[in-house]
């Protein structure tokens, strides 16, 4: 179900650029927001005293900052990793990453709490999702809301409690337990919809470049992936683990899929295309939660966050002998992952032992939560963390080794320098 609403309204935060707008980072154009009000809304009104009504008049839903550091509910990164988004138990805030900077925050006067907070590029549409112990919105409800209106201006609704959202230009992802629905930007219209296995880390993954989409979301089974490939209209399932799948990662261009399931001990790189393991590099040889990969904007390297406190950083040698994947490296990059000190008995002893190990580490406190992505500086990490930490680190991508790190804040405390 959609209800959509709208009304003309300069943007009052310079901080955000326009649906229209086109940047270096985002040469395509977002598609105008057709918005108007639909027949199928539902009249009844929410009868839950947990969840609070949308407010049609902005300054009544937004109150002074919390003297105390709020508690964090959700984070994530944009699509290009320039910005990230916190949903906290009162409203949220958008960061930029480089440099550090509270961009602006939404802080809601009764609870509020936001359990998903999805952006789309710097633009000024966000996707909401109520979370917490006193949700702003029903958690079944997936939030359209338009910082140039301070308001939302539509909502889809569900049966049950959305896990997850994905944007794009042209797609909103809503993803339930088990089912996916693709939905027109434009209009909200339903497009696709999907059944997967139980999925209650709303686990899925959208291409972000420039051309056709690709979508990956777990299939029916334990340890198997499913690609859609729009524009062929084909769909490919890849059996990517024999346990189950934890997290995966896309290259921007959604050639690249990443996996981990849930011994955490390697990770694969697949061919998106026709299926095929391109590479597979070890975290570690003990059992660990993977929380994060990311793929640098090249895809010449994949980072790794994981419950035992070390961000790892893996050389990707990827070149033009899959189908439809050139990404040989210049001479000048020299990107080989370091092995095992006794790999010159490989094919004797375990395969542990002729693993591919990653070429740069950062130690963080153990059991803590934390993603992370490539920033826009050559050979730069950023790291989020659920208690609030902000890292930006650097790694030597020729001698590996510990990362250095550049800068450290906690978004969370009020105090923090803007």
């Amino acid at each position: 179900m959609a209800t959509l609403s709208a009304s003309p309204s300069p943007n009052p935060n310079p901080n955000f650029r326009s649906p229209t707008d086109q940047t270096d980072h985002d040469p395509e154009s977002l598609p105008h927001m057709e918005l108007h009000p639909s027949s199928d809304q539902d009249p009844t009104p929410n009868s839950n005293p947990n969840f609070h009504a949308v407010l049609p008049t902005p300054p009544e839903a937004i109150a002074p900052a919390a003297a105390a550091a709020p508690s964090l509910l959700h984070i994530s990164f944009n699509q290009d990793h320039g910005c990230f988004a916190a949903g906290i138990d009162h409203g949220f805030r958008i960061y930029n990453c480089d440099p550090f900077r509270e961009i602006f925050r939404r802080d809601f006067d009764r609870g509020g709490g936001i359990g998903v907070v999805e952006m789309l590029f710097r633009c000024n549409i966000l996707a909401l999702v109520g979370g917490g112990p006193d949700p702003q919105y029903p958690p079944n409800k997936v939030m359209i809301w338009d910082d140039h209106q301070s308001r939302c201006i539509g909502e889809l609704s569900f049966r049950s409690e959305v896990r997850s959202v994905r944007l794009r230009r042209d797609r909103i992802v809503v993803v339930l337990e088990q089912n996916i629905f693709v939905y027109n930007f434009a209009d909200l219209k339903l497009l696709h919809q999907i059944e997967t296995i139980a999925n209650p880390k709303g686990l899925c993954a959208v291409s972000q470049g420039v051309g056709s989409l690709v979508l990956v979301c777990p299939g029916l089974q334990k340890g198997q992936v499913r690609v859609e490939h729009y524009a062929s209209k084909r769909t490919k399932f890849i059996m990517a683990h024999d346990s189950r799948i934890v997290c995966f990662a896309l290259s921007q261009d959604g050639q690249l899929l990443a996996t981990a399931s849930s011994k955490g001990t390697l990770v694969r790189i697949f061919n998106t295309v026709d299926g095929s393991l391109l590479q597979e590099v070890r975290r570690g040889a003990d059992r660990a939660e993977i929380y994060s990969l990311a793929f640098s904007s090249n895809a010449q390297w994949l980072a790794v966050s994981s419950d035992k406190g070390t961000v790892h950083v893996f050389s990707l040698k990827i070149n033009g002998g899959s189908p439809g994947i050139d990404r040989s490296q210049s001479a000048s990059d020299p990107v080989t992952s370091p092995h095992s000190s006794l790999s010159f008995i490989k094919g004797v002893l375990p395969k542990y032992f002729s693993s591919e190990w990653s070429v740069a580490q950062f130690r963080l406190v153990e059991g803590s939560q934390y993603i992370v992505a490539f920033g826009h500086q050559k050979n730069t990490v950023v790291i989020l963390g659920i208690d609030g930490s902000f890292y930006r680190c650097q790694f030597d991508p020729v001698n590996g080794g510990e990362m250095t790190q550049l800068e450290y804040h906690n978004f969370l405390k009020p105090e923090a320098a803007f």
